[in-house]
């Protein structure tokens, strides 16, 4: 049986709400072009919380500050997508087996993992974590070799035709994640 392994941002959650984003922003209008700067340095684990807010906002980032703002972060990656909910259910209803692969800092992961949404989908890989990011080919290696299945037999959805490419490489199925009504008729065709 094929495993389906799920992207989380844009995915598995809705994207960062404005509202969210505006609450971390304070009203900088260049904090959104900082945030994504230097994510993936983040998402890798090179730099930690301290450093990487540090940076968003020019000035140092430390206690009840620093503490604060990892919590709105985590929070605006926290709304599910009900429909892909909604398939991730009927997938852990008839057994098909379900992990996660997700570029996102460990003090994020740590905030995503309890949410009750996630609890069908195990294990759950991020990158912070492993110290690699997608589409990196290292991380989809990985991966698969901690799973112990063949590539063949995973379907990898993510919202990224960068990450997509990658993990067709590897030898991963794949399903570009658009809405959830293509991905349920992706899956079915793949899965069955």
């Amino acid at each position: 049986m094929k495993t389906v392994l799920f992207d989380y941002g844009n995915v598995v959650s809705l994207p960062q709400a404005p509202e969210d984003v505006e609450r971390m922003a304070g009203g900088d209008p260049g904090f959104e072009a900082r945030y994504w700067e230097v994510r993936l340095d983040f998402d890798r684990g090179s730099l930690d919380p301290a450093a990487y807010w540090s940076h968003v906002y020019g000035r140092p980032m430390a206690g009840r500050d620093l503490d604060a703002v990892v919590a709105l972060d985590v929070a605006s990656w926290s709304r599910p997508n009900e429909e892909t909910v909604a398939i991730i259910d009927e997938l852990a209803g008839v057994g098909v087996p379900m992990a996660l692969l997700s570029n996102m800092p460990v003090c994020v992961a740590e905030g995503i993992d309890g949410l009750p949404f996630m609890r069908p989908i195990g294990p759950r890989f991020y990158s912070g974590r492993m110290g690699l990011v997608k589409p990196e080919p290292e991380i989809f290696h990985e991966t698969v070799a901690w799973l112990g299945v063949a590539p063949a037999d995973l379907v990898f959805v993510d919202d990224r035709l960068e990450n997509i490419a990658a993990a067709e490489r590897a030898g991963l199925g794949v399903v570009h994640f658009r809405d959830a009504a293509a991905l349920r008729e992706d899956l079915k065709a793949l899965l069955t």
